[in-house]
């Protein structure tokens, strides 16, 4: 199980992004259980440094994943229920695919090259933005072999892309570039091939030059509006009891430096650290 040490690299900077990829070149980065388990423990890591504020995740050598490793699928002679990553979901413990229950803590960036298909593609969709080389390929490509959809998939594609748009991936199974993907919003951005990692790292930085508790907790608010709010009055009392806390903490110190002439005439420069 363990025979691929290098599977799995998690890279952390003294500014606070996380880099982790996947490395399994002879498999199109396939996740096997072993290495579903490795980037399910680098993700939590990352979740508990709180150092990290950012987080990228990525595969080597132009693939983002093929999703779960078929050959290991099919060699298996455990059933489901002895096997740690296909049991049943109890709060965020491990998945097939690894992290894929998980609702990251912090931002988490998707650079995607290659091809992102099946559990790949539910592993793209933990991050928060995916950046999408042009030559690259989503699709449910499991719908041939009778590989369901088990790492999220059918819940976080149609809060994505909507309901129509991610039934047609779903029930087809047909592939998906990069131009369409962003026209229906399941890439937030479009790079030349090879420069996926490079711009995900760039808006990483972006992401670490602004006060973190008022991101934090409006991306958290956006979450909890697509996935736990019982309505929408829910969705906003939520929204205003957690950002009033907020407020006091860095808003007001935001609106002082606004009011000393900072960000005027919609200048986007970097703020200060409140």
């Amino acid at each position: 199980m363990d025979s691929e040490p290098d599977a799995v690299t998690s890279v952390s900077t003294q500014s606070g992004i996380t880099t982790i990829i996947i490395n399994r070149q002879h498999r199109r980065n396939a996740v096997d259980p072993a290495t579903a388990k490795k980037l399910y423990q680098s993700v939590l890591d990352f979740e508990a440094d709180p150092s990290q504020k950012v987080c990228i995740l990525a595969g080597a050598h132009g693939t983002f994943c093929a999703g779960a490793d078929l050959h290991e699928v099919a060699g298996t002679n455990q059933p489901p229920k002895e096997q740690e990553n296909l049991q049943p979901v109890q709060d965020r413990n491990l998945a097939p695919m690894g992290p894929s229950r998980l609702q990251v803590k912090k931002p988490i960036i998707s650079a995607v090259s290659g091809y992102a298909v099946a559990g790949g593609l539910e592993l793209s969709l933990i991050g928060d933005i995916r950046v999408v080389e042009e030559d690259a390929v989503f699709g449910v490509f499991c719908r041939r072999w009778g590989v369901p959809l088990i790492d999220g998939g059918t819940v976080r594609l149609q809060a994505i892309v909507g309901l129509g748009r991610a039934l047609d991936m779903i029930l087809t199974g047909r592939p998906v570039d990069a131009k369409e993907a962003l026209a229906m919003g399941l890439a937030n951005r479009v790079v030349p091939k090879g420069k996926a990692l490079e711009e995900a790292t760039a808006i990483a930085n972006q992401l670490l030059s602004f006060p973190e508790r008022c991101m934090n907790l409006d991306r958290n608010s956006c979450y909890y509006s697509t996935y736990n709010a019982s309505s929408f009055e829910d969705a906003m009392r939520n929204e205003f009891k957690h950002g009033v806390e907020v407020v006091s903490l860095e808003g007001v110190k935001g609106a002082t430096l606004f009011k000393e002439g900072k960000g005027r005439h919609g200048k986007f420069e970097q703020p200060a650290k409140l």
